[in-house]
């Protein structure tokens, strides 16, 4: 990944955690993968920036988690999202999609 694909994620990473939660539990391999395979591999998650904001995200109680077992056996804190959870993706996507017309048009520009 490039610096500037990394710099963009930073700001972003939340916003996809908690999207990828919309379609149910998941362990932080498989949220990584999740957002990887969504993005052909575009935007690859490390561990150094997923359990951080995974930990912030749930000391903010935007996600809870429990101790389960994962699909090859092992045991893995899966990660849900909560109404908070849910509330902050509605304004973090608002405010992805305004952030993101205003871009398009300073590019747009001749």
């Amino acid at each position: 990944m490039s610096k500037t694909t990394a710099d963009l994620l930073q700001g972003t990473l939340s916003v996809l955690i908690l999207k990828t939660l919309t379609w149910g539990p998941r362990h932080g391999y498989a949220i990584a993968r999740m957002i990887e395979d969504t993005t052909d591999d575009t935007l690859l998650i490390e561990e150094g920036s997923l359990y951080p904001a995974l930990y912030r995200m749930e000391r903010r109680g935007w996600i809870e988690a429990e101790w389960g077992t994962s699909e090859l056996n092992r045991k893995a804190k899966f990660y849900r999202l909560t109404s908070a959870g849910r509330a902050q993706l509605r304004a973090e996507i608002a405010q992805w999609r305004r952030f993101s017309v205003a871009v398009e048009k300073v590019l747009a520009t001749a």
